[in-house]
């Protein structure tokens, strides 16, 4: 966890809200299990705050849906469920479809060409099986694209989607198969944005996500049972 300071010259909301990014971020790493109780003092020691940038932080995330309080007993992880993941996968197509457009209609040759050199060093990985070099790759990559479709509203809301299933993406990118499957999708992708095809591209990107989720429920039967009575509860 990284540890915050909590001195004078920081502003409250400022604080309350790099502890809310920290310990989201925490939790859509699985570095807390679900159900796992959120202890105020152990957190605010843990990130060298006091207890109230904590405890917003923890009201924020349970407006969100990952923390879920109950009176008199405390605050627990509350892990993204299969309706989570379908929802924010049926947003993502559509959105980075949006985004795969606009970036063949806006991306200037400069970020075509950083686009490029990610996809050889993401081969390069992939090749040595490096996995968490691949999975970094693909963080850049989505960056890029994100910032190079010329909207800073709509990069925003995909920088948080991508980030809200971080882990479904780093099983996928573990799946030798689908990594490869992944690098030819971008490579595509990148293809029609650089030929500034917006069809072309939007429709590219769309597949890539709807192939990102098809993969994992294929192959993660065990993983989504689990989420489904989760849900259903």
């Amino acid at each position: 966890m990284d540890h915050l300071n909590d001195d004078g010259s920081s502003h409250s909301h400022s604080l309350s809200e790099k502890i809310y990014q920290t310990l989201r971020s925490d939790i859509l790493a699985g570095r807390f299990k679900d159900g796992e109780e959120l202890r105020e003092n152990t957190l605010a020691k843990a990130y060298g705050v006091s207890r109230t940038p904590v405890r917003e932080a923890i009201r924020q995330l349970a407006l969100e849906g990952l923390v879920e309080t109950i009176p008199n007993k405390g605050a627990f992880v509350n892990n993204i469920h299969l309706k989570d993941i379908k929802d924010v996968y049926a947003m993502r197509s559509r959105l980075e479809g949006l985004a795969a457009r606009w970036a063949a209609e806006n991306m200037s040759d400069k970020q075509i060409e950083a686009l490029e050199e990610i996809l050889y060093m993401s081969e390069y990985y992939r090749k040595k099986a490096l996995w968490e070099q691949v999975y970094m790759c693909d963080n850049k990559f989505h960056e890029m694209f994100y910032e190079g479709c010329g909207s800073p509203m709509l990069e925003h809301v995909l920088k948080m989607f991508h980030e809200y299933v971080q882990q479904l993406r780093k099983t996928n990118l573990t799946d030798e198969k689908r990594a490869e499957e992944s690098f030819k999708e971008h490579q595509a992708m990148v293809d029609a944005i650089k030929m500034r095809k917006p069809d072309e591209a939007e429709q590219l990107a769309t597949c890539h996500i709807q192939n990102t989720l098809e993969n994992w429920t294929r192959h993660h039967p065990d993983q989504t049972g689990n989420m489904r009575e989760k849900s259903e509860k």
